[in-house]
């Protein structure tokens, strides 16, 4: 856990259960990325917008490509606002902006990429943060250092999660601690960084927190607990909970964390264990869309993050083609999608 001495800066970045004015994501477009299945991911995105759509958001959705766009229109014209643009894959948490807001209003806060540290160079991806900043109208504050979006996860007062497994990866920056919390106060006015060690086996991300732990109020987290003897990644996620529950957060407050039922051990259509979460939700006017499985503790996983979010419906999607197998996927609904705030 750190604490930051240094001053808040202009920005702040809103907090995801804020009034937001659209949600951003994209369609898969490219066979080679997905085992040759676009199918399976493309049936699971048209139902995470539907989600979205029907409770009152809108969803502004890329598509790369005639066929794509083609595609997204047969499945969902008229639903969502289909954009067209260039990317090399979906993961628009990571690869397109994060908004923020400032004195002399809004921006979009744009990132240096290295494909998650040196594995999935793929073509657009460095720029299409530039073009969803672009189509919505936000100017761009940018900075020189490579940041996922998926690394940090932020309670609009000045608090930050995020894991050492990532933001102090060689494979990234190469930072120190006191580096890397300086670049969080640069970039987000950090005034807190909460440091959790590592996220769950097998994650292509290098252990994003946004798998594994999550802001839903002030000074209130979640996170998941192990389902089962057999689950790969019980002390991992006993540690989480014990980091934070010993955390306060930049007002003072010591953390009220609750924790989920996790999805348990998870094994993709290749037999290898996945980093399955419900943590991978995406917060919404009106709506929480949390990834399901078909795994055992779903339904009771669905039920606690309901009481969580007493003012919102939450809904689960099947999110097995998201989550894929081999070089493909890797993620889900929280990493394909970027949220824009009112």
């Amino acid at each position: 856990m750190g604490s930051i001495e240094t001053a808040a800066l202009d920005v702040t970045v809103p907090a995801e259960w804020a009034p937001q004015k659209a949600i951003w994501t994209a369609w898969p477009a490219d066979p080679a990325q997905w085992n040759d299945d676009l199918d399976a991911p493309r049936a699971e995105i048209a139902a995470l917008v539907r989600a979205l759509v029907d409770n009152g958001n809108t969803v502004r959705l890329l598509v790369n490509g005639a066929e794509a766009e083609s595609s997204a229109r047969a499945a969902l014209g008229g639903v969502a606002d289909i954009v067209a643009a260039r990317y090399g894959d979906i993961w628009l948490r990571d690869t397109g902006p994060i908004f923020a807001a400032t004195p002399a209003g809004a921006v979009a806060l744009r990132f240096s990429t290295n494909s998650w540290g040196g594995k999935y160079d793929l073509p657009d991806d460095a720029t299409v943060g530039d073009d969803i900043a672009r189509e919505a109208g936000k100017p761009v504050r940018r900075f020189d250092f490579v940041l996922e979006g998926g690394a940090v996860d932020q309670d609009g007062e000045g608090t930050i999660l995020t894991t050492r497994q990532t933001l102090l990866n060689p494979n990234r920056n190469g930072w120190s601690k006191t580096q890397a919390e300086t670049a969080l106060v640069q970039a987000f006015g950090a005034r807190k960084v909460i440091w959790i060690d590592e996220g769950l086996a097998n994650d292509h991300t290098d252990g994003h927190i946004d798998n594994i732990a999550r802001f839903v109020a002030p000074g209130r987290v979640v996170c998941q607990a192990p389902a089962g003897d057999d689950d790969p990644n019980a002390e991992t996620l006993n540690q989480i909970a014990r980091t934070l529950e010993a955390a306060t957060d930049a007002a003072g407050r010591k953390l009220d964390v609750v924790r989920i039922p996790g999805v348990g051990l998870y094994r993709n259509k290749l037999g290898d264990v996945s980093p399955a979460s419900h943590m991978n939700f995406i917060i919404g006017n009106g709506v929480v869309v949390v990834p399901v499985y078909g795994t055992a503790t779903q339904e009771a996983a669905l039920a606690a993050l309901q009481s969580v979010f007493p003012g919102r419906k939450v809904v689960g999607v099947p999110s097995r083609g998201v989550l894929g197998c081999g070089m493909a996927g890797g993620g889900s609904f929280h990493c394909i999608t970027q949220q824009e705030p009112l």
